[in-house]
């Protein structure tokens, strides 16, 4: 079983790069944003919930995106693995989930880190919110989550060195390229050719 943390900034390319990834392995992608929006468009309570913290550019509780995961991961059928997408993003989060997967007796194989300068960051953040009307991709908000991810995400870093699960990927420049790098990591990551 393939299971890949894809990481790093909001505006990294993680959503980007975990579809193409999905296709390339014949992985599940569950991307936490779009499990989220889809609770806030239906307007559920969890909807409700989750709104009001990513309206602040707050992170969601860490016992309910864990019990989401289960959810949907044990929804899955013919499952060769997964990308989680957006998750974990604190400490506590990437050892829930490491508890959670050893319960269904798998791993996280690899943790691929797309590292992008906040300049870039902003540009894109800034187009992608003209471009689909997000409320979230405003410049104050921006600068919040990107706050949020160097105080409480960014240690995640150092957490999955620790695991042996970390791979750095250089996140600007050529999708396709990117690509590349992530396809030879996890290949060198798992000691296996694609």
């Amino acid at each position: 079983m393939l299971n890949i943390v894809i990481f790093g900034a909001p505006g990294s390319g993680k959503g980007t790069q975990s579809e193409r990834m999905a296709e390339r392995f014949g992985l599940n992608h569950i991307s936490t944003g779009d499990v989220l929006r889809g609770e806030i468009r239906n307007d559920t309570q969890l909807g409700r919930t989750a709104k009001g913290f990513i309206d602040q550019g707050q992170l969601i509780p860490d016992k309910l995106m864990i019990d989401i995961l289960a959810n949907v991961l044990d929804g899955f059928k013919d499952n060769k693995g997964v990308i989680f997408d957006g998750f974990p993003r604190t400490v506590i989060q990437a050892e829930e989930l490491k508890k959670m997967l050893a319960a269904r007796g798998q791993e996280v194989s690899v943790m691929l880190d797309l590292n992008v300068r906040e300049e870039e960051l902003m540009k894109r953040l800034i187009k992608r919110g003209r471009d689909s009307g997000r409320a979230d991709d405003n410049e104050e908000t921006i600068k919040k989550r990107l706050l949020v991810y160097h105080t409480q995400t960014s240690p995640l870093i150092e957490w999955y060195k620790n695991e042996g699960k970390y791979v750095h990927i250089k996140g600007h420049g050529n999708p396709e390229e990117i690509t590349e790098q992530i396809v030879h990591a996890v290949g060198a990551a798992l000691t296996v050719n694609y």
